[in-house]
């Protein structure tokens, strides 16, 4: 028997919460307020330079509720739209949204359905197995202005992730916004005595094809610079710059590895160019970026995953200044992230008006993406990372605590997002994500080391010149000899599964030159172990 549908898929009016019916005219005077809300939205979101309008200092609070209207509007919407989306929150039972005997407390008083009592929703059971047209809106996907994204899991089976024109428009122009802030440099004199070209060359090396981030990236920034899209190809980024010398202004978009192959590459002198580097993918830490900054004149990060959108967050001047300050200030840290050990967050900010960020007691995030125009939205959306968001208002007082107060001076008072990485262990090579459980089934199909084999580790490893390095550490069993085991021939092995089954990871593979993942094999007790 098919479950009552819950109070969010009915008419208005009849509308039912904790405290009982809600009155029709406060209902339609904050559905007016949300409508309003999204129109004016809509019409500065037509130009990058309007757009911003609502970051402006002073509406911390609008932006943080408002923003919350809007995810509650988007979930009921998509709720009696999205065919997936309703038949999961038709099935929450009794122990989610839906009573023994009719819908319990879902919407609050504005008749809008409280993000707190809606379902999590995550790639595995609510994306998987489920064709993609019934993740969009009216169960089809559109004949026109439909672009296909990519990503690949552990599986190797490409999920594919549907876009509509409208929300691309959306992303695009925000994604130039983002853009023009984060590489705004002030002129230096050029080699001629003039002042460098302001108008950028920006050299888009992210992985083309049907990876999100790479295509999105081109279409966006087209008409707006000096485009060439080369791909994680450092021959065709070094080429390319020697060719026009150094009178331009140029911009780098790669992941971090990446970027410090470009850096290191002897047949260029960046002392002589004008570059930003901008990355995404994953993380740096501070040692690389202070060793990135001894080429290019700046470097800054962005956040974004192929299931959700590119750029929901992005480093600004003030979170790139916190970040360094936590790193050399461990008491400063532990009163920001509550953590004084492990890997230093990344520090992001991001506008609360489009996106709903929470966490889960177990720490991981949820987005919902606020605006409607998405074709296929996403609500409370589990990308299993961790972190948690900090407003303004907070940071201030923990920062004023710690004398580091200024480092708001100038900053925009959006949220900030502390990410801590990913949840399932997973790490990132060259923006490709590898897991614990596909290297393990990689690992335990090899003969004689699955018998063999103790335990084993995936380990990021930074050297002095801060050179990154993806190693598969294995532990032996007591009184294994690692001399029984031949660890290059056992890393080509693994290495060649793990990227049959992983096309992200083969596609990374192929941009990072020399620097593939290795394979180490240690004895009991030893190592990182």
């Amino acid at each position: 028997m098919r479950a009552p549908s819950p109070s969010l898929l009915r008419r208005p009016g009849r509308a039912v919460t904790v405290g009982g019916v809600v009155g029709l005219p406060g209902r339609l005077l904050a559905r007016l307020a949300v409508d309003l809300l999204e129109l004016v939205l809509s019409l500065l979101g037509r130009s990058e330079r309007l757009v911003v309008l609502p970051l402006a200092p002073g509406l911390e609070a609008l932006r943080w509720h408002g923003g919350r209207l809007r995810a509650r509007r988007t979930a009921q919407t998509a709720a009696r739209e999205v065919p997936a989306y309703r038949d999961l929150v038709a099935a929450t039972g009794p122990s989610g949204l839906v009573g023994p005997v009719g819908p319990v407390g879902l919407a609050g008083r504005s008749g809008l359905p409280l993000l707190d009592r809606l379902p999590v929703t995550d790639k595995k059971g609510y994306v998987a197995d489920v064709r993609i047209e019934r993740l969009c809106r009216g169960g089809r996907l559109p004949a026109r202005g439909l672009v296909l994204d990519e990503s690949s899991g552990s599986s190797g089976t490409p999920t594919s992730w549907a876009r509509g024109s409208a929300e691309r428009r959306a992303t695009s122009v925000l994604l130039r916004a983002t853009f023009r802030r984060s590489t705004a440099t002030p002129a230096r004199p050029g080699t001629a005595g003039g002042l460098v070209d302001d108008v950028p060359v920006v050299l888009n090396a992210f992985s083309l094809g049907a990876w999100a981030t790479g295509m999105s990236v081109s279409s966006a920034l087209a008409g707006t610079c000096r485009l060439k899209s080369v791909g994680p190809d450092r021959d065709k980024v070094v080429t390319t710059m020697l060719q026009l010398g150094p009178g331009y202004r140029y911009v780098v978009l790669g992941y971090p590895p990446f970027l410090k192959d470009v850096a290191d590459d002897p047949r260029i002198d960046l002392s002589r160019y004008d570059v930003t580097a901008g990355f995404g993918g994953e993380g740096i830490s501070e040692n690389m970026r202070t060793y990135l900054l001894r080429s290019f004149r700046r470097v800054v990060g962005s956040y974004g995953a192929s299931d959700l959108e590119i750029n929901i967050a992005a480093e600004t001047d003030m979170t790139v200044a916190l970040r360094r300050r936590m790193a050399a200030d461990p008491a400063l840290r532990l009163a920001v992230t509550g953590r004084a050990d492990g890997p230093l967050p990344m520090v992001f900010q991001y506008n609360p008006l489009d996106y709903v960020l929470e966490t889960t007691a177990d720490g991981e995030l949820l987005v919902t993406v606020a605006r409607r125009a998405s074709l296929s939205p996403r609500v409370r959306y589990n990308i299993h990372d961790l972190g948690r968001v900090v407003r303004v208002p907070q940071l201030r007082a923990v920062l004023a605590a710690h004398g580091a107060e200024d480092l708001l001076d100038g900053a925009l008072d959006l949220p900030v997002l502390l990410h801590a990485g990913r949840s399932d262990a997973s790490v990132d090579f060259y923006g490709a994500v590898v897991t614990v459980d596909e290297v393990r089934e990689a690992l335990y199909a090899q003969e004689p080391l699955a018998c063999a084999m103790r335990s084993f580790r995936l380990v990021r490893h930074e050297d002095a010149d801060a050179a990154t390095a993806l190693v598969v550490a294995v532990e032996l069993q007591p009184g294994e000899l690692t001399s029984d085991h031949d660890a290059g021939s056992l890393a080509a092995a693994v290495l060649a599964r793990l990227r049959r089954r992983n096309a992200d990871l083969d596609n990374a593979c192929k941009g990072a030159g020399g620097a593939l993942p290795t394979l180490q094999v240690h004895a009991a007790g030893t190592g990182p172990f």
